[in-house]
Formats: C-alpha cells, structure tokens, sequence
C-alpha cells in the first residue's frame, strides 16, 4: 500500500516540476516558448486527423467484411433451404 503512496507522490512531484519549469520558460523566453508549442500544437492536430483516417478506413473496413460475412450467411442458408442434405 506504501508503495502506491510513493508512485502517485512521485508523478504529482514531476508534475510540479514540468509546471515550474513551463513558467520558468514562459516568463523568460515567451515569444520562443510560444513559437515551439505552436508548432508541438500543430504536429499534434495532423496526428489527430491521421488517427481520424486510420480508423474511419478500419471502420469501413469492419463494415465491408460484416456485409459479406452476412451475404455468405445468407447464401448458405438458401442452399440448406434447398438442398437440405448437405
């Protein structure tokens, strides 16, 4: 049980000191700071919006091999329908 103390004590620490440093960066240098997150903020919406395509194209995906594993199923039964033998 300690030792979850300590983990979350250590990850609120370094979140402290990534904080500190983030002002420490921003009062000295702003026009260089924003300069940098503008650019981390813009490489960031281009992997969203790839993210977004990757999984819109496994979404039709799933959906194309849904609608044939439907057409197969459909057709099997028919051919059990009529031919109830094999």
């Amino acid at each position: 049980m300690n030792s979850i103390y300590w983990k979350y004590g250590l990850i609120l620490g370094a979140g402290i000191a990534l904080g500190a440093a983030g002002a420490l960066l921003l009062s000295r240098n702003p026009a260089v700071v924003k300069k940098t997150l503008t650019a981390a903020l813009s490489r960031g919406i281009d992997l969203k919006d790839k993210a977004a395509t990757l999984l819109e194209t496994a979404r039709e995906n799933a959906e194309d091999l849904a609608a044939e594993a439907r057409q197969a199923s459909e057709q099997r039964k028919s051919r059990q329908e009529t031919d109830p033998a094999g």
